[in-house]
């Protein structure tokens, strides 16, 4: 069994973030275990521009914005081994992979980083009836196919879902020849950032079909059309308003779930909202020295967010390692309610806030002209105003130690969406 201080399961951004922060904390003993045959993650095929604006103060593609992390983790002599699959952990930080090289191989932590990101949700967990025919892809594989394998999907498509993956799809699929015909959300409003609504529908006219759905799949070998309808405000198709839709290819753009079949494997406690770990502001789980990080912790709409998250959870992994984390013996809770769906973290220690602590969360429905609304044990704190809150964008607001220092005996923060 090979030990190391500190091992990260996952390359990709949040991975390889966490890596460096812990390694500028004075950690040397790191390992990086990535399944893929480079490290970098799901940048590597999103090879459209937007990303690093909040980081590196400029716009970079997905691979740009993986590079250079690659270069700082290179740069720092951090090892890492790719096309190794983490295939068991438990609570007591022994990890179990397999690589073509070695076969199997166990490595004991004194702490870990979670760090695996996320899934697309399949075809099966949405229970579209009809035929199982050739054309049926995820958003995320028809990006890899087109953006790294060289293949077109199809050429005539619809897509089911206005996440971000399906929005930028629709862009990319009409760029390289494809007829994109539809997309279609159930959904009465779009579940991806307003900027790709803008630049990868409106910009190319394409139709984005609002409290609709696919009720049915047609085709024997390959996929001939698909049928749509809408649906009513508790989902249920309406019938009549059923459309025929020939096409060779249909996207699921249907929602991303955090990875976190090996998080319950070591007895980390899973959010029932966001199906990810549930944290304090140090971002460690309720098993010492398990940290998480990054889409395995909640999607995110923007890497940046997720580089900073992890900078937060290699740092205090490393401070861990190092017996220099401070717990007191009571966390404040963070309460969501009326409108605000999570909060990540979920429980904050006061005395680790030394400037500000930034608290991220997403509401459960569309918002117009209402306010964030943050309470210390009932007493309000802010009150900001918002012109639109929506699903589709992560909110954020910071809470000062002078906050945390008024309300020295407080048991709970509420964050909620209020009219006034």
């Amino acid at each position: 069994m090979k030990e190391f201080d500190i091992a990260i399961i996952g390359g990709g951004p949040a991975g390889m973030a966490a890596a460096i922060a812990a390694k500028k904390e004075g950690i040397d003993s790191i390992i990086v275990l990535e399944k893929d045959d480079s490290l970098g993650g799901i940048l590597n095929q999103c090879i459209h521009n937007g990303f690093g604006l909040h980081t590196f103060k400029e716009e970079l593609t997905g691979p740009e914005y993986a590079e250079r992390f690659f270069e700082e983790i290179e740069k720092l002599n951090i090892v890492y081994k790719v096309n190794t699959t983490v295939i068991d952990l438990n609570k007591d930080k022994v990890i179990t992979a397999a690589n073509g090289e070695e076969g199997i191989i166990e490595i004991k932590a004194k702490a870990i980083v979670l760090a695996m990101g996320c899934r697309e949700r399949p075809r099966g967990a949405i229970n579209i009836p009809g035929a199982r025919c050739a054309g049926v892809y995820t958003a995320g594989t028809a990006q890899r196919f087109v953006n790294i394998e060289g293949y077109m999907p199809g050429k005539e498509v619809v897509i089911l879902g206005s996440g971000d993956i399906g929005l930028i799809m629709a862009r990319r699929m009409t760029l390289e020849g494809a007829n994109v015909k539809a997309v279609v959300e159930l959904l009465p409003y779009s579940g991806g950032l307003k900027r790709n609504i803008v630049q990868c529908l409106n910009d190319f006219d394409i139709p984005l079909k609002l409290s609709h759905t696919v009720t049915e799949i047609r085709g024997k070998e390959r996929l001939e059309g698909v049928t749509i309808a809408k649906v009513d405000e508790n989902r249920r198709v309406i019938e009549g308003t059923e459309e025929y839709i020939p096409c060779d290819t249909l996207l699921l753009s249907v929602g991303l779930i955090p990875d976190n079949v090996l998080s319950a494997k070591a007895d980390v406690k899973l959010s029932k909202v966001t199906s990810g770990p549930e944290v304090n502001d140090m971002m460690e789980t309720n098993v010492d020295g398990i940290f998480a990080c990054g889409n395995v912790l909640h999607v995110h709409d923007l890497v940046d967010y997720v580089t900073l998250e992890s900078y937060t959870a290699g740092m205090n992994a490393a401070k861990f390692v190092k017996g220099e984390m401070k717990r007191s013996d009571k966390p404040i809770d963070m309460i969501a309610t009326e409108g605000v769906r999570y909060t990540v973290p979920k429980t904050v220690y006061a005395d680790n806030i030394k400037d500000k602590l930034e608290v991220r969360f997403r509401v459960g429905d569309v918002f117009k002209n209402k306010y964030i609304s943050v309470y210390f044990d009932g007493s309000r704190e802010l009150h900001m105003k918002k012109r639109v809150l929506a699903p589709g964008e992560m909110e954020t607001v910071r809470l000062t130690k002078a906050m945390f220092d008024k309300y020295p005996n407080c048991k709970e923060i509420t964050i909620k969406v209020e009219g006034e």
